[in-house]
C-alpha cells in the first residue's frame, strides 16, 4: 500500500478491495470525456476509489443552468472552465493524483489523436451523438476497453438505471442507434454502457437558445446524472479490478 497520507485515505477500499486489487486502481490510467453531470460524478468517485491517473477533457464552462446536477457547479465556479474546476476538486480530494485537465470539443476529427496514448480504460460520458459513436468505434479498433454512458436527461426513477453489455440493452432509445451504426461497422458486442429504460419524458424540452447551440435543452434532475455517473465508476473498478485479476 501507498505511504503517508494516500494511505489513510483508501485504507477502507483497500480492506475492502485487498491490497493487491487497490494497487491496480493506484496504477490504473483512466481517460474520461465529458465532465458534465454525469462525468463529474464518476471522476469524483473514480478518484474517491483510488484511481492514480486521471485525464478529463471538456470543452464547455460552468453555467448556472448546471447547478442542478454538476457536482462542481457552485455559484462561486460559473464562467469557468469544467476540466480546470474539477481538476482542482479532485486534487484537494488525493493530492497524489496525477489529474490531466484538457479544455477541448471532442469531436469525431480529434478522436483518433486523443487515443494515441495508452489507457487501461475509457470513459464517454459525451453529449454528442456523432463523437460518442467515434468514441466508442475508436475504441474497439483499438483493443481499448470503453464504458459509455447513454442519456440521464428526461428521466426521473434511479431504479431503471442499468449496466448490460449495448447489445443486450433494453428500452433505451440513444442505444438503440448506437447499436445499429455500430453494427454496420461489425461492432456487435463487447461496449458496457449504462442506460436507463425509463421511458423519456418527451415534455421535458425547453425553448432552442437564441445563440449558439441549436439543440434544445432537456430537463433533468439532480439524483439521475449522479446514478449514472456512479454506476459508470463502478463498472469502471470492476473492470479495472478483473483486469488486473487476470494478468497476474
Amino acid at each position: 500500500m501507498a505511504d503517508g497520507l494516500e494511505q489513510d485515505i483508501f485504507s477502507r477500499t483497500a480492506l475492502l478491495l485487498g491490497d493487491d486489487s487497490y494497487s491496480s486502481l493506484i496504477a490504473a490510467r483512466v481517460l474520461l470525456i465529458g465532465v458534465g453531470g454525469v462525468g463529474s460524478y464518476a471522476a469524483e468517485a473514480l478518484v474517491r476509489a483510488g484511481i492514480g491517473s486521471l485525464i478529463l477533457i471538456d470543452g464547455d464552462v460552468v453555467q448556472a443552468s448546471n447547478i442542478n446536477r454538476q457536482i462542481h457547479a457552485l455559484s462561486t465556479t460559473i464562467g469557468q472552465p469544467k476540466v480546470a474546476v474539477m481538476a482542482e476538486r479532485l486534487q484537494l480530494i488525493n493530492p497524489a493524483l496525477a489529474v490531466s485537465p484538457l479544455q477541448l470539443v471532442v469531436t469525431p476529427d480529434n478522436i483518433p489523436q486523443l487515443l494515441v496514448e495508452p489507457y487501461d480504460l475509457v470513459l464517454d460520458a459525451i453529449d454528442s451523438f456523432d463523437a460518442k459513436l467515434a468514441l466508442i468505434s475508436g475504441c474497439v479498433e483499438r483493443g481499448i476497453p470503453v464504458i459509455a454512458s447513454m442519456g440521464a436527461a428526461g428521466k426521473l426513477d434511479p431504479t431503471r438505471v442499468r449496466c448490460a453489455d449495448l447489445s443486450e440493452s433494453q428500452g433505451c432509445r440513444l442505444a438503440r442507434k448506437l447499436r445499429k451504426l455500430l453494427r454496420r461497422e461489425g461492432i456487435t458486442n463487447g461496449v458496457r454502457v449504462i442506460y436507463s429504460d425509463e421511458a423519456f419524458a418527451s415534455h421535458g424540452f425547453g425553448e432552442k437558445e437564441p445563440e449558439g447551440d441549436a439543440r434544445r435543452p432537456m430537463g433533468s434532475i439532480s439524483y439521475l446524472p449522479a446514478m449514472f455517473g456512479l454506476q459508470l465508476a463502478a463498472e469502471a473498478v470492476r473492470l479495472l479490478v478483473k483486469k488486473i485479476a487476470a494478468s497476474t
